[in-house]
């Protein structure tokens, strides 16, 4: 069948079937079907959808275009975590070390930060020294030998999805949830773990703005994995607000340590990062349960093993384990300055996406792929939703090395932080959980 077959065959809501989405992957990724064929495709698809079968059938083919890591070789049961973006999104850096140090090996392959999103892989190499670019023979050793390891995605792990989604990304066709679940599930799946955990963020922060397309995207990735013989959970957490402290690359690493030392850290990040964690301990095989899960992460903090896990994988990738005991080490910034309120009140809500862009003005994320980004820069949230503060008390604190958008930045943040004379009560974190049982939603909503 021709290409424009196909086209028109699914721009008339009709399935396609394996075999035509496998051809069509295949052709795209080999450069015998055009760009403007595909991008047609695509908008067909943006607007007609795509079935289970095909949603799979997706995934499957731009998994099987590169290369897939085959991890049987390492002992026990590999499990992945992959968060859908937000800000202040530490929970990798966190939750790598805690789940290996539970005895669960965490095979994970991350991405850099691009927009308001922040991408693990910068966030690690602002340790002097720290080298994100594992051979597949270093990866498996790692993950063999102190059971996590952490690398950049490359060009050859599901060409096809990188492709497509520079497509996607010039044809306004990003926000179609079959296209987002193949794109993610495809590199999943080729990465080799065995079991995956998803965090979808829903919120003013997130790519996902409501609960019903949060419980759709979940559900859809949830069941190509069961589809494909990766059994996947999700949970659905909130990104009305900075989840941690910390936006930027260096800052958020000294949170991660903080909170790993017991030292200090937001408590809403701990909270998510137990929550998540359990799960991963869950479908590792060490937990019996979510709570006891939890419990068994809490002592590993309380212990440090958590932090020997996070200096082993520090040495093993070649970084300055010294970072562990001296955050001075990490990128600091020349220019340090606090956005004070403009009045006294209660924070009424905070413009998340806003909060990543001021970031990435300061130097801390990319407007386009391949920036070279400041790894010093970023911010430091002194409130949250609900708190109450003074007249200049500092709401913000600025961190760069160019005071050229400090201006800017400054007022943006004063408008990204709305005060407001009622009491506003905490919002609720952890909305609800998606596994192959359904779809679990919490009482808060």
């Amino acid at each position: 069948m021709r290409f424009v077959d196909i086209i028109e065959k699914k721009r008339d809501g009709q399935e396609l079937t394996r075999e035509e989405i496998t051809g069509l992957v295949g052709s795209f990724t080999a450069d015998t079907m055009p760009d403007y064929q595909m991008a047609a495709l695509l908008m067909a698809i943006f607007f007609r959808g795509l079935s289970d079968q095909e949603t799979a059938a997706l995934t499957l083919a731009m998994a099987d275009s590169g290369e897939k890591l085959d991890l049987s070789s390492v002992p026990g049961i590999k499990v992945d975590k992959h968060s859908t973006g937000g800000v202040a999104d530490t929970t990798t850096l966190i939750l790598a070390p805690l789940v290996a140090a539970a005895g669960v090996p965490v095979a994970k392959m991350s991405g850099r930060g691009l927009g308001f999103t922040g991408g693990t892989i910068d966030k690690l190499e602002s340790i002097p020294g720290f080298r994100t670019a594992l051979s597949r023979q270093e990866f498996l050793d790692n993950l063999r030998n102190i059971k996590v390891a952490v690398t950049g995605q490359t060009p050859t792990i599901a060409p096809a999805d990188g492709k497509i989604y520079s497509l996607r990304d010039v044809t306004a066709t990003v926000e179609s949830i079959p296209l987002i679940a193949s794109s993610i599930m495809s590199k999943k799946i080729a990465a080799g773990a065995d079991k995956i955990v998803l965090d979808v963020k829903i919120g003013n922060g997130a790519f996902m703005k409501n609960i019903d397309d949060a419980v759709k995207l979940a559900v859809t990735m949830v069941r190509i994995g069961d589809m494909v013989g990766r059994k996947t959970s999700a949970i659905i957490t909130s990104m009305n607000e900075p989840l941690g402290r910390a936006v930027g690359n260096g800052l958020e690493v000294e949170e991660a340590i903080a909170i790993l030392s017991g030292k200090g850290g937001a408590q809403e990040l701990i909270d998510v990062c137990l929550f998540i964690g359990a799960h991963m301990l869950f479908a590792g095989g060490v937990a019996t349960d979510i709570q006891s899960g939890q419990d068994k992460l809490k002592r590993i903090i309380d212990s440090k093993q958590g932090l020997v896990k996070f200096r082993e994988l520090i040495a093993a990738q070649g970084g300055d384990t010294a970072v562990i005991e001296n955050s001075d080490l990490l990128p600091k910034a020349k220019v340090i300055q606090s956005v004070k309120s403009s009045q006294a009140g209660y924070v009424q809500s905070i413009d998340t996406a806003r909060i990543g862009y001021n970031a990435m003005l300061l130097g801390a994320g990319r407007e386009y792929k391949g920036q070279q980004i400041d790894l010093a820069a970023g911010l430091v949230m002194n409130c949250r939703i609900g708190d109450y503060v003074e007249k200049d008390s500092p709401l913000v604190t600025l961190h760069t090395n160019s005071d050229a958008n400090l201006g800017i930045v400054t007022e943006n943040v004063r408008q990204t932080v709305k005060i407001g004379s009622d009491p506003v009560s905490r919002q609720p974190l952890i909305l609800g959980t998606v596994d192959d049982n359904g779809v679990h939603l919490f009482d808060a909503l």
